[in-house]
């Protein structure tokens, strides 16, 4: 763990910087550290807020400070076995790639040469990793996506992308929690919500995690409280 620095990031937080690139590999390394942090630091942690290669740590000024805790992270993280990196939780997502919901799919299959099924099944058999979640509560960068059918932001961004809309970007899949303007390829809806504040965990999924798409028919979408 030797690549790992923790620095200051304000009077009550200090962030721990894993590596200057995203990987599966740093990814990893953040959901074990996530786990270690929340089990050895319970009276000090206030939040932590993972990204893709960061975990941002909040604690509370009144019962250590910046050294201290410092310290207890170090000691923290030199508990990740080397070479024996937990792999996360797999989560499987249902996907409808139904045409009449994916309004990019049709071009992106014919930009990358390949024919809508071929597409289909090459976004449905690769395993992603939860880099990070921002932009809105719940939307979660997944990568990586198979160079195949990766492609980039849409020129012109919509004003309306529909609550579940399945999306790629560049070499990133995502799902839309909500609502609301977006600039990704949409491919396809997913029926399980990804934010649920009023629930407990409020997301399916956690930086760290993997994931996997699974197709599902228009009647499977609509059982599991989807909407076209």
């Amino acid at each position: 763990m030797s690549s790992i620095t923790i620095k200051i990031a304000g009077e009550n937080a200090l962030i721990i910087y894993f590596a200057e690139q995203e990987n599966s590999e740093v990814a990893a390394q953040i959901y074990q550290a996530q786990q270690l942090i929340r089990e050895n630091c319970t009276n000090e942690l206030v939040d932590l807020i993972p990204s893709y290669a960061s975990v941002l740590v909040i604690f509370d000024s009144f019962k250590c400070d910046h050294l201290q805790l410092k310290n207890k992270l170090y000691t923290c993280l030199n508990a990740i076995p080397i070479g024996n990196i937990i792999a996360g939780r797999l989560v499987e997502l249902p996907a409808y790639y139904g045409i009449e919901c994916a309004p990019d799919l049709a071009a992106l299959a014919k930009r990358a040469g390949l024919s809508i099924k071929e597409v289909v099944n090459i976004h449905q058999n690769q395993e992603y990793r939860v880099y990070a979640i921002g932009f809105a509560p719940g939307f979660a960068y997944l990568g990586d996506v198979d160079s195949r059918i990766a492609t980039p932001r849409l020129a012109t961004p919509r004003m309306k992308v529909p609550k579940g809309a399945i999306a790629i970007a560049d070499r990133q899949t995502a799902v839309y929690p909500s609502i609301s303007p977006g600039g990704w390829n949409l491919i396809g809806l997913c029926p399980t919500a990804m934010f649920t504040p009023e629930k407990e965990p409020i997301m399916p999924i956690s930086v760290g995690d993997r994931v996997k798409f699974c197709a599902i028919n228009q009647p499977e979408f609509i059982a599991l409280g989807g909407e076209l």
